[in-house]
Order: structure tokens, then C-alpha cells, then sequence
């Protein structure tokens, strides 16, 4: 090393760019109707499956694996379920960490997180306007309350069989290199009896697709579904096109809306 600091990569800038529209969709009151459109439907999916009547939930463990900022498995925490998120990407553990650990004032901070964005712009105080988190108090978990985050591969750290209730996935799955692998542990680790409830892209959107050098198996839906039945899995719940965005700017002329899957499987007893 000569001192010289070596200017980012794009990849790195546009990891970072990514990272800070997170801060939006987890923890900002702007990012509300994207966090009810893809984070709702997971927790009511949780609530009929584990009900306060026939769960002491507190025992009920549940596994959120590319947690991102954590507001998904933070969220779970809050119902009073024992919850782990789990992430890799270095640029959201930081950010996780920074949100949950060191913002407790409730919108005391502030981001410019569409200054990059030079198209779509219908004003021009759109591309410069702030948005404040944390929508809530991170700190606000009951006591006794059971939530966690870790760093580092999903498929490395979970290898201790028949463990969780519930393995709850949200725009994960299209991040494996090998979709199976992912499919592959959450069977293993989950309890028989235990459930995987997923909401994601449909048709998924592989993060390597365009990668040249990274070698990834893409799968339709469809060849999706049928790994998970041959593994075992029973389909409780399966909804196509539940309509969702993902980092969404409200205030943008061009939007993404992603046609997501919802499903529930159940690993029999």
C-alpha cells in the first residue's frame, strides 16, 4: 500500500446508492405502503400459523435470512416471537447496526437518498428532498423481548438441523447463486412441522444474471415450486401477482412494480 486512496469501484457506489433507498423501504414513514404491501402479508401469514391462543410465542423461533436493515425481523420481535435476522452484505450490516444500535429520537436523522437520480424527476426539489428515520424507536422492543441479527452466509451459519418454527423470506431467494442450495437448507433447518413463508419477485429476478463471471443456475417459478415439492414441502398458500415495489421513490415519473409470489410450505411432521 503507498497511502494512495484508491477512488470506489461502481460496483461499490452502486451497492452504497442501493443501500441508502433501504433506509426508505425499512425504516422511513415514506417507505410505509412498500413495507405493507410485501411485509404484511408474512406477519399476518405468522399470526394465523403460530396464534397467541395456541403459542407461547416467546418460544416460537423465527429466521428472517437477508434481513437487510432489519425492519421485517424487528417487526416480528415487536409481536413477541424470538426472531433472527440474518444478513451478508457488508453495506447493510452497517447500516442495520447504525439503525438499531445508535438512532433511538424518532426521525432524527436525515438522508438524500434520490440525489442520484438525475431522470424522472417531475420537480426539481424531488432529486434533493430528505427523507428522516427511524419512523420508530428501535429501542421500543417490550422487554424480555427476543431479537437478533447476524453477519455472514446463510448457508454456512445455519446447519443445526430441525431448529426453527419459521424461516420468513422476503426478495431473498433471487439472491442465491444456486436457488436449491437456499431451498435446501431451509428444509434442513426447519423443525418438522415448521413453515417457510416467502413473498418475492415473479418471476425471479436473479442478482447474477447479468454477471458474467458469476456462474448462478436461473429457475422460473415454476421449476421452483416443483424443487420444493420433491424435497417434501406441502403448499398451504400460494398467491401469484401480489403487486410490490422494491426501493421504490414515490415521487418519481418511472416506478417498478414487481409481480410477487406469496407462498406458505410447511415441512411435514
Amino acid at each position: 500500500g503507498s497511502g494512495k486512496i484508491t477512488p470506489a469501484s461502481t460496483f461499490d457506489m452502486d451497492k452504497l446508492k442501493s443501500t441508502l433507498k433501504q433506509f426508505v423501504r425499512d425504516w422511513s414513514e415514506e417507505g410505509k405502503s412498500e413495507r405493507d404491501s410485501c411485509y404484511q402479508p408474512i406477519i399476518s401469514e405468522i399470526l394465523k400459523n403460530f396464534p397467541k391462543e395456541r403459542w407461547d410465542f416467546s418460544k416460537v423461533n423465527i429466521l428472517v435470512p437477508g434481513a437487510g436493515l432489519g425492519r421485517l425481523a424487528w417487526e416480528i420481535a415487536m409481536l413477541g416471537y424470538a426472531c433472527q435476522g440474518n444478513e451478508w452484505s457488508l453495506f447493510m450490516l452497517f447500516s442495520s447496526n447504525f439503525v438499531l444500535n445508535r438512532c433511538s429520537q424518532i426521525n432524527s436523522c436525515k438522508l438524500y437518498p434520490w440525489i442520484h437520480q438525475f431522470s424522472n424527476n417531475r420537480r426539481s426539489a424531488d432529486q434533493i428532498r430528505p427523507i428522516y428515520f427511524p419512523d420508530v424507536d428501535p429501542h421500543s422492543l417490550p422487554s424480555g423481548s427476543n431479537f437478533s441479527m447476524t453477519a455472514g452466509d446463510f448457508q454456512e451459519i445455519y446447519s443445526e438441523c430441525n431448529t426453527w418454527d419459521c424461516v420468513a423470506t422476503c426478495f431473498f431467494i433471487d439472491t442465491a447463486h444456486n436457488v436449491i442450495d437456499y431451498i435446501d437448507t431451509i428444509w434442513k433447518i426447519l423443525k418438522p412441522g415448521g413453515i417457510w413463508i416467502n413473498v418475492g419477485k415473479c418471476p425471479l429476478l436473479y442478482h447474477f444474471e447479468n454477471l458474467g463471471n458469476e456462474l448462478s443456475i436461473e429457475l422460473s417459478y415454476e421449476d421452483i415450486k416443483n424443487v420444493i415439492l420433491q424435497y417434501g414441502f406441502h403448499i398451504e398458500v400460494e398467491k401469484e401477482s401480489v403487486l410490490s415495489t422494491y426501493t421504490v421513490n414515490e415521487l418519481s415519473m418511472m416506478k417498478y412494480y414487481y409481480e410477487c409470489v406469496l407462498f406458505v410450505v410447511r415441512k411435514p411432521e
